[in-house]
């Protein structure tokens, strides 16, 4: 038994992962009332990031502006731009691969209760309220606008504080960051009890009717992930971006996958910067934003499924209209949740642009709490592990045009 714990203990965690992901699969599959047990795990591991990632983020980002020096560069501006450029060309390429692959839907029921944004307005007003909520509320509830605020408030508040309550802020970072690590140790078998749970829950006969659907919203995200990002890091950082992209999707796009949460993969997507060996002052700031606002995924997901609105209602659209939905997607996107199912209830909002009455998106919405299982398990995975790409990117540029600038100096 000693020697077994040693041999798991040598494995990598993505390893470890893909051993708990085939043997959930293969509890659900085979033995599905021995695994409905198991599912207790993946409630567990999940509850646990949820509950920790706030507070995590809170004392993260304090410490990192208490401790800021001034003069060094964080990299934010070309974070920023890259969030906004992702989730904008994601979009685009959602309207132009519906156009491509048109899809006609069955609408269907079972978003009864739930209330859609009335406006992109209200998206905005919802996101200027939430920079402004009470701050215990925002740890509370998970608001990570509210929650990003108030730590640089707090931070800069403290930059002219002794060194000893900085090194106090210090040491709660480095401890709620060492009990992050604990519960991420535990990834393998919370994605086990995830998959049992899911297999068992949804079954995969109720998404074979939305293959095409599934196929573009899919199709689309995986383009986004595979050549979209990397022509970005690319046209950033100049050089090859795809063992970035690659490492980003293994380590940060599969516990993504499963938690279908970008908020509760905030942790998992700090421990992979700081293995990358990044700046702590980026990171601890660009990586909460990005769960915020990067929403590239939830741009495919709003667009796509509009249009499929659309053509299943025969309404006419011209260019300018689409490329419209483009924009109102990617500002729609920054606004959607980071839990699961939170970019489903702004597609009233873009179907209002097409004149679609609520009750028939509310139907949309619907189709899409029936593909979810698969839909908002590849849109969290492609949000989740851009973060890092787009974070990572914008401080390999700053890297190298200091190897430039030494290069023309030594020259």
């Amino acid at each position: 038994m000693k020697s077994l714990w040693g041999f798991w203990n040598r494995l990598s965690l993505v390893k470890q992962i893909l051993i708990g992901l085939i043997v959930g699969v293969i509890l659900a599959v085979v033995v599905p009332d021995v695994g409905k047990p198991v599912v207790i795990l993946g409630s567990l591991f999940v509850g646990a990031l949820k509950a920790i990632a706030p507070i995590l983020v809170f004392f993260l980002v304090m410490a990192a502006i208490v401790q800021h020096k001034s003069g060094t560069k964080t990299n934010m501006k070309t974070v920023v731009a890259l969030y906004l450029a992702g989730t904008f060309l994601a979009g685009l390429v959602a309207v132009i691969a519906s156009f491509l692959f048109p899809v006609n839907l069955t609408l269907a029921t079972g978003a009864e209760g739930l209330t859609a944004p009335g406006g992109v307005v209200e998206v905005l007003k919802t996101l200027l309220l939430n920079v402004v909520d009470n701050p215990v509320n925002a740890l509370a509830n998970a608001n990570y606008i509210g929650i990003l605020a108030w730590a640089l408030v707090l931070g800069f508040a403290l930059r002219n504080a002794p060194d000893t309550t900085k090194t106090v802020i210090s040491n709660v970072s480095e401890a709620v960051s060492k009990m992050v690590s604990w519960v991420i140790k535990f990834a393998p078998f919370g994605i086990m009890g995830l998959v049992i749970e899911s297999i068992t829950t949804n079954g995969l006969e109720s998404l074979l009717g939305y293959g095409k659907l599934l196929g573009v919203l899919i199709g689309c995200m995986l383009f986004v992930a595979l050549v979209i990002n990397p022509i970005l890091v690319y046209i950033v950082a100049r050089q090859n971006p795809y063992p970035l992209v690659f490492t980003a999707i293994k380590e940060s796009g599969m516990t993504a996958f499963f938690t279908r949460s970008s908020a509760a993969n905030i942790p998992v997507n700090m421990r992979l910067c700081e293995k990358l060996g990044l700046n702590k002052d980026s990171y601890s700031v660009s990586i909460p934003l990005g769960a915020t606002i990067n929403m590239a995924g939830a741009a495919v997901t709003i667009s796509v499924l509009t249009l499929a609105a659309v053509h299943t209602l025969d309404i006419q659209v011209d260019i300018p209209t689409a490329i419209i939905l483009s924009v109102l997607a990617a500002v729609s996107a920054c606004g959607a949740s980071g839990v699961a199912g939170g970019s489903l209830l702004l597609i009233p909002l873009a179907c209002s642009l097409f004149g679609i009455p609520n009750e028939v998106a509310m139907q949309i919405v619907g189709v899409g709490f029936i593909i979810g299982v698969l839909q908002d398990s590849f849109e969290t995975a492609l949000n989740s592990s851009t973060d890092v790409v787009f974070t990572a990117a914008a401080e390999y540029k700053e890297l190298r045009k200091e190897g430039e600038a030494l290069e023309q100096k030594m020259a």
